[in-house]
């Protein structure tokens, strides 16, 4: 194993979550219409099957720490690997309802274990005065595995056998990359951090909030993610290959959630929180009252990648703040929640479309976002009450994290104090030259 910088490390964890969740989750959604009709399936089994990978990404997050404790985060994202390529070589060769939902379970699998197995990896490798903005880059791993499917159905168009085929050769390699550049150690905590306090009812009700608001924006995205595709070509007759831009655009605009997502923690959430649901409703309803305008239909998923990206961007930082010193919990449940609306969402919304059509269904979910939207001034903020004015005004990923932990006088353990101590013995260096 070689032991990577900083931003090596961040270059390397957005790949692998580029693999993970860009092409062995979201990218399916691209390449529905001609798996649809290659293995002659029903909208309702689109959703159905489309949920199977939430459901097994739920299960894998679930135990995901306690496999990245027991057996570090190299092994943990070997696994994740594994399953992926696995996963994405046998939708390549599904060769009906059964094996494709077989593939798909190992997929979610896959994205189940692997930010997990990166986060510990972070704790255990890098600075903690780095952290947001590591997080930050591997975040965008997301927008960028989707921008990545668009040229290769753009090139192979309706063969999506062979680009599944070379999904699962690149997430091959992404396991060598793993193992040879991930620690496999599991994070250490200092011996000068406090043990993090109980859990207060305020906080377990302000997390219950949250998870709510995750679970009924998973619900309503689910909508776009699956079917919106699909639905340009059905509805509006556009050719296969204009899918691509669809999510070429709501890639390229997710690479800007994490600005948004930072500016609505220094801002206010709620109102944030508020207008990126109407903002996912706008998308949907847009595609589904003009499918057949490549230009708008693109601008919608522009609408939508910055508005979902935004949207888990925000949650990931509001259940950290909640409750600090838990990584593997605050973070964690809004993400479940997440995945949990969005395969409630999938066989909802596939049965919905067999009884009402695409127009009807995309516009019942857009309605159900409006509604969330006006109830968003009841989004948890962090406990005021529990921060003095200095702390409250320290806001972004990277203040989230640097309150993770304490020490013994309650001050944070930032670990700047180190990054200094960094930025000096380098200047010193270049003053020597």
């Amino acid at each position: 194993m070689t032991n990577p910088s900083s931003t090596k490390f961040a270059v390397l964890g957005a790949a692998l979550i580029a693999i993970s969740y860009g092409l062995a989750r979201f990218a399916f959604g691209l390449f529905v219409p001609p798996i649809r009709d290659d293995l002659g399936l029903r909208p309702a089994q689109i959703g159905m099957i489309s949920a199977l990978p939430l459901i097994s990404f739920i299960f894998a997050t679930v135990i995901a720490s306690l496999i990245a404790d027991r057996m570090g985060a190299r092994i943990t994202a070997i696994i994740s690997g594994l399953f992926g390529t696995v996963g994405l070589g046998v939708i390549s060769q599904a060769s009906g309802a059964f094996s494709l939902g077989i593939g798909v379970v190992f997929c979610g699998i896959c994205t189940g274990l692997m930010m997990p197995a990166l986060t510990a990896a972070m704790q255990a490798m890098v600075n903690r005065a780095l952290h947001g903005r590591v997080s930050s880059v591997m975040n965008a791993g997301t927008s960028i595995g989707v921008v990545v499917a668009v040229p290769v159905v753009l090139m192979l168009e309706s063969a999506w056998r062979m680009a599944y085929l070379s999904f699962a050769v690149i997430a091959g390699i992404g396991v060598l990359a793993a193992w040879r550049m991930l620690p496999s150690v599991s994070p250490v905590t200092p011996t000068d951090a406090a043990p993090a306090p109980p859990i207060s009812r305020l906080q377990w009700a302000r997390l219950l909030r949250l998870s709510l608001f995750a679970f009924a924006m998973g619900f309503v995205s689910a909508a776009y993610w699956i079917f919106a595709p699909d639905l340009v070509i059905t509805l509006g007759e556009l050719p296969a290959d204009a899918t691509g831009w669809l999510w070429f655009a709501a890639g390229l605009a997710g690479l800007g959630g994490a600005i948004a997502a930072d500016l609505a923690d220094r801002n206010n959430p709620p109102i944030t929180h508020s207008l990126m649901l109407m903002m996912l409703a706008a998308s949907m309803a847009l595609i589904a009252a003009s499918p057949n305008n490549l230009l708008l239909t693109v601008f919608s998923a522009l609408v939508f990648g910055l508005a979902y990206m935004s949207l888990t961007g925000l949650y990931l930082m509001t259940g950290i703040r909640l409750l600090p010193g838990r990584l593997s919990l605050g973070p964690v449940l809004p993400f479940l929640a997440v995945s949990l609306g969005q395969a409630v969402g999938s066989p909802v919304l596939g049965l919905l479309i067999e009884q009402t059509g695409y127009a009807n269904a995309f516009s019942l979910f857009a309605s159900i976002s409006i509604v969330v939207a006006i109830i968003s001034p009841l989004y948890p903020r962090q406990l005021e009450q529990e921060w003095d004015e200095e702390v409250i005004e320290d806001t972004g990923l990277q203040a989230a994290y640097d309150h993770q932990l304490h020490d013994d006088e309650g001050e944070p353990y930032r670990g700047i104090e180190i990054e200094e101590k960094t930025k000096t013995a380098e200047a010193e260096r270049i003053d020597e030259n």
